[in-house]
């Protein structure tokens, strides 16, 4: 069974709802690993980590040294000084700087009426504002965005063989890159701090400790990854979600104010992240099977995001949907450290989108293809068209922010 294709990646649930009632906890031979699509499964390997440790071994060796991949107590102070560079104070200080790239994004395109919503607007807005936020000039974006897929696309590792062999390969010419770069940067912040995330983590401390030159350039790659795909994919889904629904649309349309619950069902409905990674600390029984110690495990957050158990019509997209206790940014201790910056960019984009594109319509009926990194849920590209429209101008930011 192939679990990849194209064509489950970018319909993967009636594959799940098939695996949630058959075989809620599957062995895949080829590869060796499992995967668990049912919510209560998925939320335990999620939580438990005297079962399930973060620090996975995939097939190609070791994992990179972020702090998703680790346990406590290491990643206990990681996340401790991470924690303490990620404020909601600095998170919600940047509502007027990504609102104003918003906008740019915008005058781009509008008067064309037609846009790569991927390529043109969902992928650099996160960039931009993740590169800002570390305190990359913005003569450098280019490689930056490189980097980025060179860093996310290590998740085709899971499958190894010659594409697995590419990537890693590839990831090792980026980190020589980025060690050298990271190092530049970390000299000039040290010698003249400046109020971003870099001088933020530079300067951190827990228990008296602060982050080494490799922990560092570590989270360097990971803000890379974590700070840019998650987000791309959230807007990119929402608007694929809102089309597919014309009444969900003109219920947020008609309210305004169900944007953040739209955006909740967003990350349930169509999550960005469609699995994670975990291994096995002993022999752990999963739904009558019997996972051996050391295996590499996919809870299937996608899948348990589906699951009727949990979710009343879960095939259902509803922007009112309440409760929505989904785990699309995972949960426990290893809860996306990212989620406010990625929930605060896509309440700016969602109304921007709607307001200022006029009868925004998919320009393609050919399947879109999906993004390369194989835990991820989203299009590479995503072909849209609207009425030609113009440019903000000299507006101040947010201005345009109205009423979707």
């Amino acid at each position: 069974m192939n679990l990849f294709p194209d064509e489950i990646r970018r319909d993967p649930y009636p594959l799940y709802e098939q695996m949630r009632s058959s075989s809620p906890a599957l062995h895949i031979a080829p590869f060796d690993l499992w995967m668990i699509f049912d919510y209560e499964g998925v939320k335990r390997a999620l939580t438990d980590h005297d079962a399930f440790s973060s620090a996975v071994t995939p097939p190609t060796g070791k994992a990179p040294e972020w702090i998703v991949f680790s346990d406590p107590p290491r990643h206990t102070k990681l996340r401790g000084i991470v924690q303490r560079a990620f404020t909601p104070r600095s998170i919600a200080g940047l509502e007027p700087r990504i609102r104003e790239l918003s906008r740019e994004l915008l005058d781009q395109r509008i008067e064309h009426g037609t846009m790569d919503l991927a390529a043109d607007y969902a992928g650099p807005l996160p960039t931009m504002v993740i590169a800002e936020m570390i305190g990359i000039p913005a003569e450098d974006r280019a490689r930056f965005m490189r980097w980025s897929e060179a860093i996310v696309n290590l998740s085709h590792t899971l499958s190894g063989g010659e594409e697995a062999a590419r990537v890693v390969s590839e990831h090792a010419a980026v980190k020589e890159e980025m060690k050298a770069y990271v190092a530049d940067l970390l000299d000039a912040r040290r010698r003249a701090p400046e109020d971003d995330l870099l001088t933020r983590l530079v300067e951190a401390e827990v228990d008296g400790e602060r982050l080494n030159e490799d922990e560092l350039l570590n989270f360097f790659q990971f803000l890379l990854a974590a700070g840019t795909e998650t987000t791309t994919n959230l807007i990119d889904n929402a608007i694929l979600c809102l089309l597919e629904s014309p009444s969900e649309l003109a219920r947020v349309r008609a309210a305004p104010d169900l944007v953040p619950a739209a955006i909740e069902e967003v990350l349930r409905h169509r999550s960005p992240l469609q699995m994670v990674f975990r291994e096995t600390r002993r022999a752990i029984e999963v739904h009558g099977q019997t996972i051996p110690a050391g295996k590499l495990v996919l809870p299937v957050i996608g899948s348990a995001n589906r699951d009727p158990q949990q979710f009343r019509d879960p095939g259902r997209f509803d922007v009112a949907r309440d409760p929505n206790p989904h785990v699309g940014f995972g949960h426990g201790i290893h809860f996306c450290i990212g989620a406010s910056l990625a929930r605060l960019e896509a309440r700016i984009a969602l109304p921007d989108l709607l307001t200022r594109l006029r009868g925004l319509e998919l320009a393609s009926k050919e399947p879109w293809e999906p993004r390369k990194a194989l835990i991820v849920h989203g299009p590479a590209r995503l072909p849209v068209r609207f009425e030609p429209g113009r440019r903000a101008g000299g507006r101040a930011a947010g201005a345009h922010a109205a009423s979707p």
